[in-house]
């Protein structure tokens, strides 16, 4: 108990008020009255003194601290967990399924085979196991004692696996606590792979008196934005998803309903009227002469304003494809995690010289979103000092796109564009700007988006030896036809293709080859595109093919491949095989798509 007391303080003494923070652990869970009808929650953002919110964040944190690093041990380290559990002694599985199947034989919402059950082993007793109190877990806090957590009624025993993973420092901060409020918010854990895996480490079941509830929490998605229905969810909460293909290459500037999204963690709901953007210089490296700024939103509108066509693709963008060579871990997207858009705003550059800062290699500029977890943790990354004060590189703090001021999903009010670098480093709700001499601490700039060996596997990864992703490879995909469609031939014996390419770091697309005959054939195709000078051309190519195919494969299946070549004379690989990597990033064989000839 005296671990996590300590721990809760730690985190209250290092809570900085203001541009970083929603009040109350960054949700701050306040019931709105409207003329006494309905009531609605509201997470506010805080820009003032938080003063009030340690306190309110202290008990908060004490609960969910222990479950926090838990929940990510489970959903990072998918693949040493499956290979621990194949060790475990899977009767703790069966035994719960069959009792769960049992005490439910007269219900209607658990189906006969079981599918359903693992959703409910956490919330079922345990017959065959003993009955722990909530002080019996706090104990086990160390390796010596044993490290227990609870989930629902289920009470775990996980210090076998501890010694197996490198991390383990950061899962001792999981011992003797509760992981529920953390999978409260973080929902893809509920699944059945990972369920499955905790019910093997279940030693007993919680007394009820001491069961720890989310309810009193209220919900984190509760003033989630409304989205178009045709964006294909990936996953709802955090919600991600895709537009349809066949949408979009059909402008050249994609519509901002159907704008891929890419969230981390809950949208913040930010007033304008309060925003401030803290930049802060960390290093006398930097050889500035001011080293704190304070900006709200209409100092940042009254900054010089510049635009910049820039394509943003998902570092996981097309990762489906590589999973048909094998497993990896990461949202399925498919060719859709892409979009073009003109985005305006003043340049990060701007801000940066009118501080004093100097050019220095060596330097880096931290970005921080008011998305942030449980702990206090925004979401978080970093690009080099030099590319944020590169002329022609044209990051930016953005506040409209395509015209439009920013919507929620994309980052209201404020997101750093960083053209020609993976979406990853764009990002929204921008309420932090550091330059330091080292890369951001964050989970997503350290331990997430970097590409590795084939060869690399959960058991061998080491994510320090790899650097994080910046700007994205040359890719293409087909967006028309789709997969299975039934294709008419043209009078003349030609089938017409559409879709997109990009290269990140500036390159142009130069060409983009296609072929229906497995490559003893290729067609160039008919490019669109904005005459930027190579090396700023930031936004996508679409484009457009007729293909000529054999008029005697009427009715028969007939595969189209798309290969783009860049400026550098970068072409896209031939297969997955050769580029698979763990994370299921960098996604960019050549695309193929099968039709029938009609």
């Amino acid at each position: 108990m005296s671990f996590l007391i300590k721990a809760t303080y730690s985190l209250r003494n290092s809570y900085k008020p203001g541009l970083r923070c929603l009040s109350t652990g960054q949700y701050n869970h306040t019931l709105l009255s409207n003329n006494n009808q309905q009531h609605k929650q509201q997470y506010r953002y805080a820009s003032g003194n938080a003063k009030g919110a340690k306190n309110q964040t202290a008990v908060y944190t004490l609960f969910t601290l222990g479950g926090i690093t838990l929940g990510y041990l489970f959903f990072d380290n998918l693949e040493n967990l499956k290979k621990v559990a194949a060790q475990a002694n899977k009767n703790n599985v069966k035994t719960a399924t069959t009792q769960i199947k049992e005490q439910n034989s007269n219900k209607n919402d658990v189906s006969d085979d079981g599918d359903d059950a693992y959703k409910k082993w956490h919330s079922t007793e345990r017959k065959d196991l003993p009955t722990f109190k909530l002080e019996d877990v706090q104990k086990h806090n160390t390796l010596e004692k044993g490290i227990w957590v609870t989930y629902g009624i289920g009470v775990y025993d996980i210090t076998d696996f501890i010694p197996k993973h490198p991390g383990s420092d950061k899962i001792m901060l999981g011992a003797g606590s509760a992981i529920d409020p953390f999978w409260a918010i973080y929902q893809q854990h509920n699944n059945k792979e990972i369920l499955s895996l905790l019910e093997t480490y279940r030693i007993g079941n919680i007394s009820p008196e001491d069961e720890v509830s989310t309810d009193d929490m209220g919900s984190p998605w509760a003033m989630e934005p409304k989205r178009h229905p045709l964006l294909k969810p990936a996953s709802e909460r955090p919600f991600n998803a895709e537009p349809p293909l066949t949408i979009l290459a059909e402008n050249f500037y994609t519509p901002n309903e159907f704008f891929y999204v890419r969230n981390h963690l809950p949208v913040p709901v930010i007033d304008v009227k309060t925003y401030e953007l803290e930049v802060e210089i960390e290093t006398d490296k930097a050889g500035a002469k001011s080293t704190q700024k304070a900006l709200s939103f209409e100092d940042i509108k009254a900054l010089p304003k510049h635009s910049v066509t820039a394509a943003i693709m998902c570092g996981g963008n097309r990762r489906s494809e590589m999973t048909e060579v094998k497993s990896v871990k990461g949202l399925s997207w498919g060719a859709g995690a892409v979009g073009n858009a003109k985005w305006s705003g003043a340049r990060l550059r701007d801000v940066l010289l009118a501080m004093g800062v100097q050019p220095n290699e060596n330097l880096h500029v931290i970005l921080e979103g008011a998305d942030l977890d449980p702990t206090s943790n925004p979401y978080g990354a970093s690009i080099p000092l030099s590319k944020a004060l590169d002329e022609r590189g044209d990051v930016i703090l953005a506040y409209e796109m395509n015209d439009k001021p920013l919507n929620r999903d994309h980052g209201f009010p404020i997101r750093v564009i960083v053209p020609g670098t993976v979406g990853a480093r764009n990002v929204k709700w921008l309420t932090r700007i550091v330059v330091a001499d080292h890369e951001s601490n964050s989970h997503w700039q350290q331990n997430d988006y970097k590409g590795f060996s084939p060869s690399t596997d959960w058991d061998t990864v080491d994510f320090t030896k790899s650097p994080a992703i910046q700007a994205m490879p040359v890719t293409s995909a087909i967006c028309t036809p789709l997969p299975g469609e039934k294709v008419k031939v043209s009078a003349d014996g030609f089938v017409e293709v559409r879709g997109y390419a990009w290269s990140g770091g500036g390159r142009r697309i130069v060409r983009v080859d296609l072929t229906a005959d497995k490559g003893k054939s290729w067609h160039v195709a008919t490019l669109e595109q904005e005459n930027e000078p190579d090396g700023r051309h930031y936004g996508w190519s679409l484009w457009t093919a007729r293909i000529p195919v054999d008029t005697k494969l009427k009715g028969e299946e007939v595969e189209i491949w798309s290969k783009a070549v860049d400026s550098a004379y970068n072409v896209q690989p031939e297969t997955f095989a050769n580029i698979w990597n763990l994370r299921g990033v960098l996604s960019n064989a050549y695309h193929r798509v099968k039709i029938l000839l009609n």
